[in-house]
């Protein structure tokens, strides 16, 4: 398979999409020990007590991130394996591929600093265009077998 240079390429930016999702599993988690704030009650009292089993919004931030991130990155993982198994040309391909990445990449950080509206929505619709194109292009590959 990894002689596909488009499937070659697909596994370089799903990769680096995993990547981040543990980076921000790890953030998440160092945050919670920074601020003391822990989602379990055995962890509360590892660390000081019952009186820390509780939320914190920059962890609340840092965990719908990471959620929003498994919304959207597995589908991707999906859909660009697939797709890659379709015959599109390199070019295209690493286009829908960059844009996915890159606007993922900016809507972790729009969420993680709080920037200012809209950039963490722009970044979410503009991620979802290459997703889009790939579903219908798959689908128009397969519909023949439907």
């Amino acid at each position: 398979m990894l002689r596909n240079s488009v499937f070659s390429c697909f596994v370089f930016y799903a990769v680096l999409l995993v990547l981040k999702m543990y980076m921000l599993a790890f953030i998440t988690g160092q945050l919670r020990l920074r601020k003391k704030a822990f989602a379990n009650p055995e962890d509360a009292m590892r660390h000081g007590g019952p009186q820390f089993h509780r939320l914190d919004p920059d962890v609340e931030r840092c965990r719908r991130a990471h959620r929003n991130d498994m919304e959207n990155i597995f589908p991707f993982l999906f859909l660009g394996a697939i797709y890659s198994m379709t015959g599109p040309s390199l070019g295209v391909a690493r286009l829908h591929f960059l844009v996915f990445t890159a606007c993922r990449m900016l809507h972790s950080v729009a969420y993680l600093a709080a920037l200012p509206a809209p950039t963490r929505s722009l970044a979410y619709v503009l991620a979802q265009v290459p997703c889009v194109s790939m579903a219908l292009q798959i689908l128009a590959a397969v519909a023949t077998y439907a």
